[in-house]
């Protein structure tokens, strides 16, 4: 893509981390088709914070999942660099999803029987080269709590745990699946806050879907789904800081 620039030749704009042309997902129950994805045109750029809103069944957590690698598209096309995604064979998407996309969901899916740091590092021995599980608890702040299990965590500690294990092995994509959707205003805005210092710190390319069209306030843009396609995309030029998001 090339943008003009007032005053000089024209600038080369990097090409997106993720690209998606045309993604379908269509699930048959019987003979019955759901279009969960209708043709999605979308790119994830270098570096930005990207919010996902939309209603419960618009098709936004498909569209992460497809992302991600998690699900297979019925259709389209999904480039990751130069790599097409689409049709692709386990080995490769594998390697996508373990190398290159971390994930938080929102329930936290920890390990009870470990600690905090335990599950982190649960993450670190698989990958190429991460941050050590230590690094990565200071990081969402809970340096402190290295050694404490779930049950002795809170809620909101639990997600900052998951997102700790899911940057450890320094992803360059970080799909956020409702982060917030079980916890209190008050919790929720710091768990926002540690999202948004992973995406400035890190430079992790983030996308956060929700339900709660405040948190597009944070955001560089703000993409709306509904009924499986995008209705419109805003670029904010002001973000917000995590702490003025309204509940």
């Amino acid at each position: 893509m090339t943008a003009v620039s007032r005053d000089g030749p024209p600038v080369i704009a990097p090409a997106p981390v993720l690209r998606a042309r045309g993604v379908t997902k269509v699930y048959r129950m019987g003979d019955v088709e759901v279009h969960a994805l209708r043709g999605v045109d979308l790119d994830l750029h270098e570096g930005e914070l990207l919010v996902i809103l939309g209603p419960s069944g618009s098709g936004k957590s498909t569209l992460l999942n497809v992302l991600g690698g998690l699900d297979a598209p019925s259709g389209g096309s999904l480039v990751y660099g130069d790599r097409e995604l689409v049709g692709a064979d386990d080995g490769l998407l594998t390697e996508y999803r373990r190398s290159h996309v971390g994930f938080v969901f929102q329930f936290y899916n920890l390990i009870p029987s470990l600690t905090a740091r335990e599950n982190v590092a649960l993450v670190t021995e698989i990958a190429d080269s991460p941050i050590s599980a230590e690094e990565a608890l200071e990081l969402v702040g809970l340096g402190g709590r290295l050694d404490h299990f779930p049950a002795q965590l809170s809620g909101g500690e639990q997600q900052r745990v998951a997102i700790a294990r899911a940057v450890a092995k320094r992803p360059r994509l970080l799909l956020c699946d409702e982060p917030t959707g079980a916890l209190d205003a008050t919790t929720g805005r710091v768990v926002l806050e540690v999202l948004d210092r992973v995406n400035r710190d890190l430079g992790a390319t983030t996308a956060i879907i929700s339900h709660n069209a405040a948190i597009g306030a944070m955001a560089h843009r703000v993409v709306t789904i509904g009924d499986g396609c995008i209705q419109r995309v805003v670029e904010n030029e002001r973000r917000a800081r995590p702490e003025e998001v309204s509940w």
